[in-house]
């Protein structure tokens, strides 16, 4: 069951019933690369922990306005500002009532059509196994949104975290779900779409939870792909940065699948898999080359500050750009770890010659690397 979404110790326990001394990281001239923020009253929060005690960070960028959604776990808010880190300060602003009184409305994701002007928020509703996706829309992020319109997915079964996003003018959907009606492993799907609110064909599978850096949580013994967040690299190559592990846990972190080159995003082996995860505080999930978190943990469900929040609008090789996900201090030991999470503001740049192997399969191209 996705639990990232869950609030306080009732939803841990209900997922738990479904389910069954690190290094900073470091520039290339070896300074830590750690994003401006004002200090909030801790070296976690000096360090990029914004004053929003809140999971699944969703962010984009309008011109030089920054807009990020957010759930209480019922109703939708949005915040805007000049900065990521001006969000912590931003008033939020309601603009979706929920009028049916759906439950667990979790990681609501915001894009913007920029053909059209129209914003999206798509989101997860439903208690238990009736989660499904709905999108609201409108055109201005704060105001004027419409009724909830539920998703027809194919298959009809579980399903959170999706998001629109259009790759050599085709829109697709991708999101998190069951390939039954059962819990136990979460899958990462992709769909065509006609539209960004209407999803045509089958669902198909692109990544599940079968390496050993995405099986380490023991208790619940969940299998968890999920949260895609999807960007374009400077070579072209269509990525989906996603999360795996529990969010309940320390190790839930950050890992990367990459297309092959002019590959299919719907065939499941035109997909490679990064050989460990690219952001987590446990060293053993990590891909090398990769170092731990220093400030956070359970750092997962990131969103890329992309013009739009379209991964057409991804930036180039070479400096770093905005980042913002969930985490837990370093140095807490909370016994609700889900309700100890807080959005992180960091930053991402590409990081090129990486190496995926699959069996005897290699492919070398641009991978990621984040900062604190």
């Amino acid at each position: 069951m996705r639990v990232t979404k869950a609030l306080g110790v009732l939803a841990l326990s209900m997922a738990m019933q479904a389910c069954g001394g690190p290094e900073p990281l470091a520039s290339e001239a070896g300074e830590p690369l750690v994003p401006d923020s004002p200090l909030l009253g801790s070296q976690e929060q000096a360090l990029g922990r914004l004053n929003i005690r809140n999971a699944d960070p969703t962010v984009i960028r309008v011109g030089s306005t920054y807009i990020s959604a957010e759930t209480d776990g019922s109703r939708l808010y949005v915040r805007t500002a000049t900065s990521v880190d001006g969000l912590g300060g931003a008033a939020r602003q309601q603009v979706w009532s929920n009028p049916s009184g759906w439950a667990e409305v979790w990681a609501p994701q915001i894009i913007r059509d920029s053909a059209t002007g129209t914003y999206y928020i798509y989101f997860t509703a439903g208690a238990n196994k009736a989660h499904r996706m709905y999108v609201i829309q409108s055109k201005s992020p704060t105001s004027g949104w419409s009724t909830a319109q539920r998703m027809s997915l194919p298959d009809d079964k579980w399903a959170i975290d999706g998001t629109a996003f259009k790759y050599r003018n085709q829109w697709y959907f991708v999101w998190s779900g069951w390939v039954g009606d059962s819990d136990g492993e979460q899958t990462l799907f992709l769909a065509r779409m006609s539209s960004p609110t209407t999803v045509t064909g089958a669902r198909f599978v692109i990544s599940q939870p079968r390496e050993a850096f995405e099986k380490v949580e023991p208790n619940p013994p969940c299998r968890v792909n999920e949260g895609p967040e999807v960007i374009i690299d400077p070579a072209g190559q269509l990525h989906v940065v996603y999360s795996a592990n529990g969010s309940w846990g320390e190790s839930y972190c950050l890992a990367d699948l990459r297309l092959k080159l002019d590959g299919d995003p719907t065939y499941v082996w035109d997909w490679f898999k990064s050989n460990g995860c690219l952001f987590g505080a446990n060293r053993s999930t990590l891909m090398s080359g990769w170092d731990p978190t220093l400030y956070a943990k359970g750092v997962g469900h990131h969103s890329f500050v992309l013009v739009d929040g379209d991964p057409n609008t991804s930036p180039p090789a070479g400096p770093t750009f905005p980042l913002a996900y969930h985490g837990v201090a370093k140095n807490e030991y909370p016994s609700d770890f889900w309700g100890a999470r807080y959005w992180y503001s960091g930053t991402f740049q590409w990081w090129g010659n990486i190496t995926y192997t699959r069996g005897s399969e290699r492919t070398t191209g641009w991978s990621l690397k984040f900062y604190e």
